[in-house]
């Protein structure tokens, strides 16, 4: 079978740091290729695949302000569609656009839906319902006006993340800094717990950090050390007392939250969207309502076995188990001849 796996070009795939997109679609295309599945992977010219690689733009738009998004863009997803009948399948990564090409071409398209960005995008998903074939991400995150054909959890290289059986004292939120994630009350609940708070991730909100999140660092008791790549990333999840995912959304997944346990690091969150999916309540972590609850949580963590939360992530969550969830997939697509209703 050979499968083209489309990702996006806002970050290189894999992401150097911040991409979880672009990370879930390598770690699709690397897990098909340890599987023996013929990959090409579409992505910018500087990623890293064990596949075979198509690009278009030498960089992504995102580390090179010379690239205009919405051509390169274009380019990006046309090249795969003009190559469409070289392969059995395509796997696209890159949310609603590729599906305005689906009907002028013959190999089926399989569409990972990463989260709804707004309900204005539903009528592109809507109009290719009857002829594609989707995939949620979480229950939680399904649409009652669209079909799918399976969920597959994002599935994690469980080799990148170290297991520390010994943690310090410190919390750690690790994210995008925008307010529907919670760094503000993630602060909050690390100075009601008495603890120091490691920040780590992209500005994606400045006005939001500017003024909630930046008068608070002092890098004593609260410390922001940017945008980690994997092996910071690694270390700060593993030797974190408990992550803090606070969120304010209906998060469609959480990459962190899986990242953090495979780590054996249980994680506190707001209970919404997936998190109940992610997280055993009172085993590898817990599922709060407020900021009250996360402090009473914070006080509790070590009834939590960081053995547990290391299995329950590798079981649930790891590479492997994604790929044997979309060769399922497209093994109906594919070899069975499933059509939609």
């Amino acid at each position: 079978m050979k499968i083209a796996v489309l990702s996006p070009i806002s970050w290189r795939t894999p992401p150097r740091s911040y991409g979880p997109w672009e990370q879930v679609s390598s770690n699709i295309a690397e897990g098909l290729v340890e599987n023996g599945v013929d990959v090409t992977l579409f992505a910018t010219a500087d990623s890293i695949t064990k596949g075979k690689l198509e690009s278009v733009a030498e960089h992504s738009w995102s580390e090179n302000p010379e690239i205009d998004p919405k051509v390169f863009e274009c380019l990006h997803i046309s090249n795969l569609m003009e190559q469409a009948g070289k392969f059995d399948l395509i796997h696209n990564n890159f949310d609603f656009l590729p599906l305005t090409y689906s009907r002028l071409i013959k190999t089926p398209v399989v569409t990972t839906i990463h989260g709804f960005s707004s309900k204005k995008i539903l009528p592109v998903y809507k109009k290719y319902n009857s002829t594609n074939f989707y995939v949620s991400i979480s229950n939680s995150d399904r649409s009652p006006e669209l079909d799918y054909t399976a969920t597959v959890y994002n599935g994690i290289n469980t080799d990148d993340f170290t297991f520390c059986f010994e943690p310090k004292d410190y919390l750690l939120f690790f994210g995008r800094i925008h307010p529907e994630k919670g760094t503000s009350e993630s602060i909050q609940i690390a100075k009601k717990s008495g603890r120091k708070l490691i920040i780590s991730g992209i500005i994606q909100h400045q006005e939001y950090f500017d003024s909630l999140i930046k008068p608070f660092i002092n890098d004593e008791d609260i410390v922001y050390v940017g945008n980690s790549g994997p092996k910071e990333r690694d270390k700060l999840m593993g030797e974190a007392y408990a992550l803090l995912h606070p969120i304010g959304f209906n998060e469609p997944f959480g990459l962190s939250v899986a990242e953090s346990m495979l780590c054996g690091t249980p994680v506190i969150a707001f209970n919404k969207g997936s998190m109940p999916e992610l997280i055993i309540d009172g085993k590898t972590g817990f599922l709060v309502n407020n900021t009250g609850s996360a402090v009473d949580a914070v006080n509790n963590i070590k009834s939590v076995n960081r053995i547990y939360c290391r299995e329950h992530a590798a079981s649930k969550f790891s590479r492997q188990k994604m790929i044997e969830g979309y060769l399922e997939v497209y093994k109906k697509v594919v070899q069975k001849g499933y059509t939609k209703k």
